[in-house]
């Protein structure tokens, strides 16, 4: 099974490799990181890098596809090359997927018009701007189409994922073998849980989180 994992300059860099450390422990898959061009491609901390192996004309038909999100997305909201491709994968792809402001890009390449979605909570109402159905859920299964909200839920998203293609028991035991057993410090993990000044902050911040 063929799992893209789509890259772009500024993306989120726990929105990709969360969900890669899930699905890389998939029985019989292949994750290959790809990009416009294939090569190093930086993360919104401009920090780190990560390297594109193919370019997404090399690979026009994955089974799987993920796209993260980050501020970068902003750039890509008209490129052709991308929600083309992301066009053409979804319609033979057996899942399609995203995690935070990624769905933008699904949006934006038609994908989640009149259907839920859910992105970073500050990014939601753009959702609807582009036809879909927002709601701050933290992952939202519509058909073959799977979205997560914020940066974290990727990986939440990639176990609902790994039981959907190879059952509870597989996705059940990759979370064991991660040891994913979130156990927050703070109970602030979502707007309807936070501080409200905490809330507040963030929103008058949200051009920088959004778009850098």
């Amino acid at each position: 099974m063929d799992i893209a994992i789509v890259l772009y300059d500024r993306f989120t860099a726990l929105d990709a490799v969360g969900p890669y450390e899930v699905l890389r422990n998939l029985p019989g898959a292949t994750v290959t990181f790809v990009a416009v061009e294939a090569g190093p491609v930086r993360a919104d901390s401009r920090m780190l890098t990560l390297v594109a192996d193919r370019a997404l004309a090399d690979l026009p038909a994955p089974e799987v596809v993920v796209v993260p999100g980050g501020p970068g997305q902003s750039d890509h909201m008209d490129d052709e090359a991308l929600l083309s491709w992301l066009r053409t994968a979804h319609e033979t792809a057996q899942w399609t997927t995203s995690v935070c402001t990624g769905s933008l890009l699904l949006a934006a390449a038609g994908l989640l018009e009149g259907k839920r979605a859910t992105s970073h909570w500050l990014a939601l109402d753009v959702l609807r701007q582009y036809g879909a159905e927002p709601t701050p859920e933290r992952v939202v299964e519509q058909g073959t189409i799977i979205t997560a909200a914020g940066v974290s839920a990727g990986i939440d998203m990639a176990l609902v994922l790994a039981a959907r293609i190879a059952g509870d028991d597989v996705a059940q035991a990759i979370q064991l073998g991660i040891e994913y057993d979130p156990q927050p410090s703070f109970d602030a993990g979502s707007p309807a849980k936070a501080p409200a000044h905490l809330v507040e902050l963030l929103r008058g911040n949200s051009r920088h989180i959004l778009q850098g």
